[in-house]
């Protein structure tokens, strides 16, 4: 990595420990997996939905493939299926490009946070993650859907949100799901 490389993603760095609100072992994980992603993809910041990711955890990572990939929720390029991993799948929808970064086993014992992160951002990416296949397809892209008012509250609601239950269609926080086992 030449110094103008280096340079650059130390900005990338700077900008995810801004967006987040301070730095963390937690957000070098994400920082890392999203360079990792960039490089054997070949992925550039994503102005749409170019580059997807779907992460299996709802922590501190998340905020740096925002800021270093461009994926956001609102962009409907960031999805979560939680399964409380340090996981990562990204696709690159012009390629068709996809792998899944999952994060290795580092030892903790005995260091610090501080020693931890350190750690993490100077170790190479390949020695961080196991590289996988995604066991699913590349998630379609984002829809824009029809609400409807909820005839229980009265608040509009996306149609892929809403039930029907007695004949009224009623938005999740009104229905009532039934289920004769517990």
């Amino acid at each position: 990595m030449n110094s103008v490389e280096r340079d650059r993603d130390r900005e990338l760095w700077d900008r995810a420990v801004a967006f987040h609100g301070h730095s963390c072992p937690g957000l070098a994980i994400g920082y890392k997996a999203a360079l990792y992603a960039r490089d054997l993809l070949d992925l550039q910041y994503s102005e749409d939905e170019e580059v997807v990711c779907v992460t299996e955890n709802d922590a501190c990572g998340v905020d740096a493939i925002s800021v270093v990939l461009g994926c956001s929720v609102g962009k409907g390029n960031l999805l979560f299926r939680l399964r409380g991993k340090q996981a990562f799948s990204f696709f690159n929808r012009k390629t068709g490009k996809r792998v899944r970064l999952v994060m290795r086993d580092i030892p903790k014992q005995g260091k610090t946070r501080e020693e931890v992160q350190r750690e993490m951002l100077n170790t190479p990416q390949d020695r961080l993650f196991d590289l996988k296949e995604p066991s699913f397809a590349l998630p379609e892209g984002a829809r824009i859907f029809t609400s409807l008012i909820c005839e229980g509250c009265g608040e509009k609601t996306a149609e892929n949100h809403i039930r029907l239950q007695e004949g009224k269609t009623v938005c999740l926080d009104c229905f009532s799901a039934y289920s004769r086992f517990i």
